[in-house]
């Protein structure tokens, strides 16, 4: 009986446009669109900023140091333009209308430094909204100050190898699916939590308050059908949703990584390919199918509650942020999967899933991150039920 009624609700769900929409087309496309365009508008920033002409002026003496050295950097390293003014007044000026990208200045005894053996001051003024800018005078005064240490340690006769007593050597002993799992590991989480949250919102809203609006849940309740069944074969469509939501928009994300080429090294590739394994897919269903009913456990309550299809949507929908936000955990540097983290709600399931792709999984702790969302997925199940058994929650 439960699943006669599931094939009724789902064949109602499928027929309604907007949660097709929201469980099928966006999630399926949404990540190839945002790939492609951040991958596009990333290059095209990548070859303006490598490619743009820069100004910059000094306040100095003519031919002064620092602008015959930024003269004979070969333009590879950036095309520009020196300028020399006489007051800083007038540089910062310019520089404050974007008329210059980098101001310097030089002291009238910048050489005197240089000549006595002493550091010798030099100031760069840039505007923190021009993105890169601090950059580029890094990169310049990096070759300048080499080239000068270069002619000192000749000056003084020094063999540079004498005056650095220690060769230091960084060597990471973590692997390449261990950086990819640890960098990018806490998206898919994410993804899933986000997109299964969604797709369970709208069907939920339309099998409960949806019905009552219509006026079709009392001719329902008066078959000859135990009110529990009813609740576990409409639950079973939300939660279905839920997962084919979050399926598709990873699903979305892998697709525009293959397509769209948007991974160019093909040892990444490699990772994510030996990542997305049978066996890494069935563990990551068994967490993340709690979850989908404890958020289906969550929503239903409230869909039962509500008058209308409104007011169920204005109190889920803030929800949203309040499940999502522990997701952002998996993006934090140092946050790892433990007892204390484990017993988090909606925490641990993100942490599992990351430590599932880094490949350093304690299944002791996944066991107990799947108890703690089995509990609570239980918990929200027999509350919704509470709720749907109460007669004047069903019937408007």
């Amino acid at each position: 009986m439960i699943f006669t009624i599931f094939k009724k609700e789902l064949k109602d769900t499928l027929r309604d446009r907007r949660t097709l929409m929201m469980m099928l087309v966006i999630p399926m496309l949404i990540f190839p669109v945002i790939m492609n365009v951040f991958v596009s508008v990333s290059a095209s920033f990548q070859e303006e900023a490598a490619t743009k002409k820069i100004k910059i002026g000094i306040v100095g003496a003519p031919n002064n140091f620092l602008q015959t050295e930024l003269n004979a950097i070969p333009a590879s390293f950036g095309n520009k333009e020196v300028i020399l003014y006489k007051d800083t007044l007038s540089m910062l000026a310019d520089l404050k209308i974007d008329s210059l990208q980098l101001g310097a200045y030089v002291k009238s005894d910048f050489n005197l430094y240089l000549d006595s053996m002493k550091p010798a001051p030099l100031t760069f003024y840039f505007n923190a909204t021009d993105m890169g800018m601090q950059e580029r005078a890094e990169g310049y005064m990096k070759i300048i100050e080499e080239k000068a240490i270069q002619k000192r340690y000749l000056k003084l006769g020094v063999n540079q190898e004498k005056v650095k007593p220690i060769e230091t050597t960084y060597k990471n002993i973590a692997s390449d699916k261990e950086m990819v799992g640890k960098l990018a590991g806490g998206i898919l989480p994410y993804i899933f939590i986000a997109f299964g949250f969604i797709g369970c919102m709208y069907p939920a809203i339309d099998l409960f308050t949806g019905e009552k609006e219509r006026g079709t849940i009392e001719t329902l309740l008066t078959t000859p059908v135990a009110r529990w069944q009813i609740l576990f074969g409409k639950m079973g469509v939300v939660v279905l949703s839920g997962l084919v939501a979050a399926s598709c928009a990873l699903l979305g994300l892998f697709l525009s990584i293959e397509v769209l080429d948007v991974v160019d090294n093909k040892e990444i590739l490699n990772i994510i390919h030996s990542i997305l394994s049978p066996s890494f897919i069935i563990l990551l269903y068994s967490l993340l199918i709690p979850l989908t009913v404890f958020f289906a456990g969550v929503m239903i309550p409230i869909a039962v509650y509500a008058k209308s299809f409104k007011e169920a949507q204005s109190i889920i929908t803030p929800l949203n942020i309040v499940m999502v936000l522990p997701a952002m955990v998996g993006f934090f540097p140092g946050v790892e999967l433990n007892l204390v983290t484990a017993c988090i709600p909606v925490v641990n399931i993100v942490l599992a899933t990351k430590e599932l792709i880094t490949g350093t999984l304690d299944f002791s702790l996944v066991a107990l991150s799947f108890s703690v969302m089995f509990v609570l997925a239980t918990l929200a199940v027999f509350v919704s039920y509470k709720r749907f058994d109460k007669e004047t929650n069903v019937v408007m």
